[in-house]
């Protein structure tokens, strides 16, 4: 009861400030709607109308504020908050200008709105440095305590996040001494991590935690994944769960083709300049072509050729071993290809793809042959992925990293999988945006990785065996750092 009344209180006063937030940031935009643009309408309204337009702008703000995570005072931190925040500002500043325009009837004067996000920007900025201090004075780090199985690290991978200033891990176990002490390492915390625990010793951790009232985070396996897409059935008088293959409502595709050709047909029109002018850049560069094909995987494994801007030099892969980007330093990548990379132009010429049908905005993304069939040998689901069409941005992207572990990547992808929705994809390619200008999201593998699942010992052997002139391909067998080494996103590639 009393930890019933503490997390709503804790929840409680979040709310409030979060409220406080949404306040600050509509005052700057009411401002300039009431002394400016209001009187400059086609047909003014009375105070109820402009009231109505206000809170549009709360609403519009509050959502995407919702979709790139701005309001996350316990887990972000202060850089990342203001960020958010002013990604969020940003959209809806626009939205209401466009709002303006329609009401006015003509293009209206901008510098307001750019005064206003000036001042949202600072505003942003206070709100997050205050809600930061007030919540890690008000509410201190939580008794936290890791139960491991097949997975280790998390005490090391809070404190690479810098969530150690939330999370106080008192102690670490295995699974194996959590049962034999009969939970008495569970007594004393009020939070707990289980990583990578199996079904039968995590439901009885996760009834004895649910019934003492302490917080649990579980990292997922697979089949955990698969579940959480199951349907509620009822049949013969008993609940079940049905899981099935990938298989959406025939509406739901209709739409999702509907707006990939819409979408990357409207693309292609506006951006055609840009194609032009990388094109010119590309091949001033070095006389090579334009374009980069290569074997894609999509749906129920079938092969395409993806199209992109080509960033690396011609023989990048004159070897003939398929090898991961290391990010920045990769030597191979010119120096056009470093700028597009960082603008993300190297995508662009997959809406061509989304047009022809091959692939489509939100989906997994699709895996070289050569390089999927490196991590089937040692994750056989990594083929589960092909259930859905190959997107070009997806849950992976979003939420993980380039050197994301292909376990935590499978993982994401399946999430998507199970639980597909037209408004997913739109918080999907929203949630893209605020990526785009994340370096973190572009990172490289391990330098000389041939893969993201190669460990360094695995990768030593390799450089080993290049240096005798012996590797002919690069199918080798592979480990999974996910499942035998240090837990994490992108942790065991760096």
């Amino acid at each position: 009861m009393v930890k019933e009344m503490s997390d709503r209180h804790h929840d409680t006063l979040l709310r409030f400030v979060k409220l406080i937030n949404l306040i600050m940031l509509t005052i700057p935009f009411a401002a300039a709607w009431m002394g400016y643009y209001a009187d400059r309408t086609w047909a003014p309204y009375y105070a109820k109308g402009n009231y109505l337009i206000i809170a549009l702008f709360l609403i519009i703000y509050a959502t995407y504020g919702q979709i790139y995570e701005a309001f996350l005072v316990s887990v972000n931190r202060i850089s990342e908050m203001v960020y958010s925040q002013g990604l969020a500002v940003l959209i809806s500043d626009g939205i209401m200008y466009l709002v303006c325009w329609l009401l006015t009837k003509h293009l209206p004067r901008l510098w307001p709105l750019l005064l206003v996000f000036a001042v949202q920007l600072v505003l942003a900025g206070i709100w997050s440095v205050c809600a930061h201090h007030w919540y890690f004075y008000a509410f201190p780090p939580r008794r936290t305590g890791v139960i491991y199985d097949s997975r280790q690290g998390m005490e090391q991978l809070l404190e690479e996040y810098r969530l150690d200033v939330k999370f106080d891990v008192l102690c670490t176990a295995s699974i194996s001494e959590c049962m034999e002490n009969g939970m008495e390492i569970l007594k004393q915390i009020n939070t707990v991590f289980l990583c990578g625990i199996h079904s039968h010793d995590r439901n009885i951790i996760l009834k004895y935690c649910v019934k003492h009232g302490i917080t649990v985070y579980v990292i997922p396996r697979i089949g955990d994944v698969l579940m959480s897409g199951a349907k509620p059935v009822h049949m013969m008088h008993l609940p079940m769960l049905r899981v099935g293959r990938y298989n959406p409502p025939i509406e739901y595709l209709a739409l999702k083709r509907f707006m990939d050709i819409f979408f990357s047909g409207l693309a292609l029109i506006l951006l055609s300049p840009i194609f032009l002018i990388t094109s010119i850049a590309i091949k001033a560069t070095d006389g090579g072509p334009v374009f980069y094909r290569q074997c894609r995987l999509t749906k129920n494994g079938k092969e395409f050729d993806v199209l992109k801007f080509r960033s690396m030099r011609v023989d990048a892969e004159k070897d003939g071993i398929a090898r991961l980007s290391t990010g920045v330093k990769d030597d191979r990548v010119t120096p056009v290809g470093k700028f597009i990379r960082k603008c993300r132009l190297d995508e662009l010429p997959q809406l061509i793809n989304i047009l022809k049908g091959e692939m489509t905005i939100v989906g997994p993304r699709p895996e070289r042959p050569e390089i999927a069939e490196q991590y089937e040998k040692e994750l056989p689901e990594f083929s589960l992925r092909l259930q859905a069409k190959a997107g070009l941005t997806g849950y992976a992207q979003v939420h993980g990293k380039y050197n994301t572990t292909p376990y935590d990547k499978l993982q994401m992808d399946l999430m998507y999988i199970s639980k597909p929705s037209f408004w997913e994809d739109v918080r999907i390619i929203f949630a893209t945006i605020k990526i785009l200008f994340l370096p973190e999201s572009t990172d490289g593998i391990k330098e000389g990785q041939t893969s993201a699942m190669e460990s360094e010992e695995k990768q030593e052997k390799i450089i080993e065996i290049e240096k005798m002139g012996n590797i002919k391909d690069g199918t080798s067998s592979v480990s999974v750092e996910s499942r035998s080494g240090m837990i994490g996103v992108g942790v065991g590639a760096k």
